[in-house]
C-alpha cells in the first residue's frame, strides 16, 4: 500500500512513512515533530480506509490518501476513474429508483386498495389553547384505479372531515408514511 500527500499545490506519492517524511521535509511551511512518522505508520498500516489529515499549523493540514497506485500520474488516472463510476452509478440509481416508484404507484389495477396513512393531526390543547402536532393513523380500503388515486382519495377524504384542522400535514406518496395494498377486483 501506497500513500498519496497533499498539501496544498505540494502533491507526492510515498511508498513508505520515510518517503513520506523525506516529502514533507521539503516544505518550508511545515515543521515535524517526533510524533509524526508514527502517527503516518500507524496510518499507513491500520485498516482505515479513510484519508488521514495531519495538522501542521493552527487551520492547515495535510491530506494522506492510502492507494494501490505506484504513479502519482497512475493516482490521478485511478481517482478519475472512481470519480466517474460513482457519479454514473448514483445518478442512475436514484432516478432509476424515483421513476419505479412512481411506476409502481401510477400503475393502473382498478379495484379494492388498503391504503395506510400516517400523518401529522394538528391538536388544541384546551389548557393552554396551543396547537401541537399528533402522529395519526389512518386506514381505508377503497376502490380506485391506481395506488396514486387511492392516495389522492385518502388525502381528499381527510381534507373535506371537519373534525380534522387544515393545518394538519400529510406525507408524500413516496414516504414510508403510506402503504397500500391492492386487495383484488
Amino acid at each position: 500500500m501506497n500513500l498519496f500527500i497533499r498539501y496544498f499545490s505540494h502533491e507526492a506519492l510515498a511508498h513508505n512513512v520515510n518517503e513520506a517524511i523525506e516529502f514533507l521535509g521539503t516544505i518550508n511551511e511545515i515543521k515535524l515533530d517526533g510524533t509524526v512518522p508514527g502517527r503516518i505508520s500507524n496510518f499507513l498500516y491500520s485498516n482505515n480506509t479513510f484519508p488521514f489529515r495531519l495538522k501542521v499549523s493552527y487551520s492547515n493540514y495535510v491530506l494522506f490518501l492510502k492507494t494501490e497506485a505506484n504513479t502519482l500520474e497512475e493516482f490521478h488516472i485511478l481517482e478519475q476513474k472512481a470519480k466517474e463510476e460513482k457519479a454514473e452509478g448514483k445518478g442512475q440509481s436514484m432516478a432509476d429508483k424515483k421513476r419505479s416508484i412512481m411506476e409502481a404507484l401510477n400503475e393502473s389495477h382498478p379495484g379494492w386498495y388498503e391504503g395506510n396513512i400516517t400523518f401529522k393531526r394538528v391538536a388544541v390543547d384546551k389548557a393552554t389553547n396551543k396547537c401541537k402536532y399528533l402522529d395519526t393513523q389512518f386506514s381505508v380500503r377503497c376502490k380506485a384505479e391506481s395506488a396514486m388515486h387511492c392516495y389522492e382519495r385518502i388525502i381528499d377524504h381527510l381534507k373535506s372531515r371537519s373534525d380534522i384542522d387544515p393545518r394538519s400535514q400529510y406525507p408524500s406518496v413516496r414516504s414510508n408514511n403510506f402503504t397500500f395494498k391492492f386487495l383484488g377486483e
